[in-house]
């Protein structure tokens, strides 16, 4: 199992880091993929890769909750220093957020498109943060089509015609803990999308799946994702793991 989004690095694993992502080791996750929030992060992050160079890949980008008036420009500058030294696999976490604060979406907007630029100039998939944004998100996509503009819609919460939609622009669906939840509805219609256009997910510390739902997540409950997948698809768990997995291994590339 790939685990496609995950803060391992978050002050909520300050306690038992190495403990939890041995856990996940254990249970089968081979790979963790982290996305960036902002600058305060960066070098945690990157440390904890070093430390697990086969295992976990730091992503770069700014997290559209994070876009700030008088930061924004500036974090921007560091992620694009970040692009112009090292190699990522992806750049995320990006995107929009209007259910926090509606106030910056101009510069939501602007950080979003600059990174997409980004994306498609040093040929990367991208990872979308959308919350109560999806018509934001697609407009901005629309605009920004590219043959080379691929990546994952994290923790994807949309409806049918949505995901149909986010597929038709050359992107797969990040599934986790929302799946699980009995008020989450992608599980009533993910049967009707293709399992090589999904990757598992889990955002932890946040969104843990049933039955810890409401508490920290990690990355070791990817299996419980799994196992409601096992239940949509009618597939056993093996090859639900070996076509996700195959599908992350094909978007994040040698990473």
């Amino acid at each position: 199992m790939i685990d496609t989004h995950t803060h391992l690095y978050s002050e909520e694993f300050d306690n038992d880091r190495k403990e939890m992502i041995e856990r996940a080791i254990s249970k089968g996750v081979s790979k963790f993929y982290l996305p960036a929030i902002n600058s305060e992060t960066h070098e945690k992050m990157l440390s904890l890769e070093s430390e697990y160079p086969e295992q976990i890949f730091s992503m770069i980008g700014l997290h559209p909750c994070y876009v700030k008036a008088e930061t924004w420009e500036e974090e921007l500058k560091l992620v694009e220093k970040h692009l112009n030294e090292k190699s990522f696999p992806a750049i995320g976490e990006i995107g929009i957020d209007l259910y926090w604060d509606k106030t910056t979406l101009d510069i939501q907007i602007k950080a979003f498109e600059q990174q997409i630029d980004w994306a498609i100039e040093k040929d990367l998939p991208i990872v979308i943060h959308t919350r109560s944004s999806f018509d934001e998100v697609f407009d901005v996509l629309d605009r920004k089509k590219h043959p080379k503009l691929r990546g994952i819609f994290h923790c994807f919460s949309g409806d049918l015609e949505q995901a149909k939609r986010a597929i038709d622009l050359n992107f797969i669906l990040g599934i986790g803990g929302v799946v699980t939840f009995k008020n989450g509805k992608i599980d009533q219609f993910l049967h009707e999308i293709p399992l090589d256009k999904i990757v598992l997910e889990t955002d932890s510390p946040y969104l843990a799946p049933v039955p810890h739902r409401g508490k920290r997540n990690e990355s070791s409950y990817l299996d419980l994702v799994v196992g409601k997948l096992v239940d949509i698809y009618g597939k056993d768990f093996s090859e639900i793991d070996r076509i996700t997995t195959e599908n992350a291994e094909k978007l994040f590339g040698s990473h």
